[in-house]
């Protein structure tokens, strides 16, 4: 049975790296594909970790070769994901989360529409711009750029299959761990589980010869 494919996008500073990664770090069958980028490393990351960071080159080239599952630019960088990953690791039935844009997320859909697709919000846009600006890694004209982008990305939001609004993490963690567990116990997943067999309550339930009745006197 193949892993689950989960779409996660949210405009910058809305806190989804955050979420993602808190789940992450409790939900051991979960992987995060990890983008192909043509952005400057921020102070911090490191390549592979964050991001697989390219030059422009680079990224024409993988894009010219169709490895990239997805590729969109974002505030003038490139940011693509690897097809062949995504195929592989959901071979051995692992699950993976893809954060991605809306735009990424329409081509994800094309080639695996079976992908379950979530969008992060911020509770306003106040509360949005004073994020962007507490992380400290933008300067203003910056910021101006990615609130203008936010209100379009956000334009999008009712193409995805859930909503969080992101107001106290701990409760925006909670509903984002609770997708991933529901999706998992749908009939289809369930039933398809262990290469082909019924799980062991349904075996066992259809392997038992029913009760022969008796007739009352």
């Amino acid at each position: 049975m193949n892993g689950n494919l989960f779409i996660v996008a949210a405009p910058s500073g809305a806190g989804k790296s955050s979420l993602v990664n808190a789940v992450l770090a409790e939900d051991h069958n979960l992987l995060l594909s990890i983008s192909f980028t043509t952005r400057t490393p921020r102070p911090g990351e490191e390549n592979g970790r964050e991001y697989h960071f390219v030059d422009a080159a680079t990224f024409v080239d993988m894009l010219g070769r169709g490895e990239f599952l997805e590729s969109a630019e974002v505030h003038g960088n490139r940011y693509g994901t690897s097809q062949r990953w995504i195929e592989d690791t959901r071979a051995t039935g692992r699950d993976i989360v893809l954060e991605i844009d809306w735009q990424g997320a329409q081509q994800v859909r094309k080639i695996f529409p079976d992908a379950v697709s979530l969008f992060i919000l911020p509770p306003s846009m106040p509360e949005l711009e004073r994020r962007l600006h507490s992380r400290g890694k933008d300067s203003d004209d910056v910021i101006r750029t990615r609130l203008v982008n936010a209100r379009d990305e956000m334009a999008h939001v009712a193409e995805f299959d859930y909503v969080i609004i992101n107001n106290e993490f701990q409760e925006a963690k909670r509903d984002l761990a609770a997708i991933f567990r529901a999706t998992r116990l749908r009939a289809q997943n369930v039933l398809s589980s262990g290469a082909g067999s019924l799980p062991a309550p349904l075996a066992a339930l259809f392997s038992t010869p029913p009760h022969e009745a008796t007739a009352k006197d």
